[in-house]
C-alpha cells in the first residue's frame, strides 16, 4: 500500500477534514479524525449554523430586493453586499469540506 492509502485506511475516511474555522493567521485548520468524538461533532454543529444562518441571509436579500421592497441605504446595502459574501464563503468552505469526504466513483467501485 502506498503511504496516503495506508493512511486513509487507519484514519476511516479520505484523510485530513477540512474545518470551518481557519488559524489566527488566516490559514485553514485540518481534522485527522476517524469523523467521530468532539472536535467532529463540533466542525458539524458550526457548518449546520452557518449553513442556517446563509439561508436566513439569502430570505432576507430576497425580500430586501423584491420590486416594490422599501429600498434600503447604501450603507445597509454593503452590508447586506458583505454579510453575503460572508455567507458565500462559508458555504462554499462547507462544501468543499463535505465533498472531500465524498468517496470518489472509481475508488467506490473498486472497493465494492
Amino acid at each position: 500500500m502506498r503511504r496516503r492509502e495506508l493512511y486513509d485506511a487507519a484514519s476511516g475516511g479520505g484523510g485530513p477534514r477540512l474545518l470551518p474555522w481557519t488559524s489566527p493567521e488566516g490559514k485553514p485548520c485540518y481534522l485527522s479524525s476517524d469523523g467521530r468524538g468532539y472536535l467532529s461533532a463540533l466542525a458539524d454543529s458550526i457548518e449546520t449554523v452557518q449553513l442556517s444562518m446563509g439561508q436566513e441571509l439569502l430570505e432576507y436579500a430576497r425580500d430586501a430586493t423584491v420590486p416594490g421592497a422599501k429600498a434600503l441605504s447604501a450603507t445597509e446595502y454593503r452590508w447586506l453586499a458583505r454579510r453575503l459574501t460572508e455567507a458565500l464563503a462559508d458555504m462554499l468552505r462547507v462544501a468543499e469540506s463535505r465533498g472531500r469526504r465524498i468517496p470518489d466513483q472509481e475508488e467506490a467501485a473498486e472497493d465494492a
